[in-house]
């Protein structure tokens, strides 16, 4: 399985077939330690929650539904975009 790389600050996500810059369906795993309070009732509610680890697993654009096709580009106003 190969994971998709997080945007950052200076990048964002795009579809490679169709240009989409602003929708996908996304699906991660991630790794947490929660703290949950139980109220008298015995219903729960989480209090803390700390991700100690996440991975994108995919990434599907919701213009054309490719599958993996999502490349990371610079966000526009960026050093990076302004560099070139």
């Amino acid at each position: 399985m190969t994971t998709v790389p997080q945007p950052t600050t200076e990048t964002r996500w795009r579809c490679t077939l169709c240009g989409n810059l602003t929708r996908f369906d996304v699906t991660r795993s991630s790794k947490v330690i929660e703290y949950v309070h139980l109220d008298l009732a015995g219903e729960p509610k989480v209090e803390e929650r700390e991700v100690v680890s996440e991975t994108i697993e995919s990434v599907r654009c919701r213009w054309c539904n490719a599958v993996d096709q999502i490349e990371l580009v610079d966000r526009p106003g960026t050093d990076a975009a302004t560099a070139s």
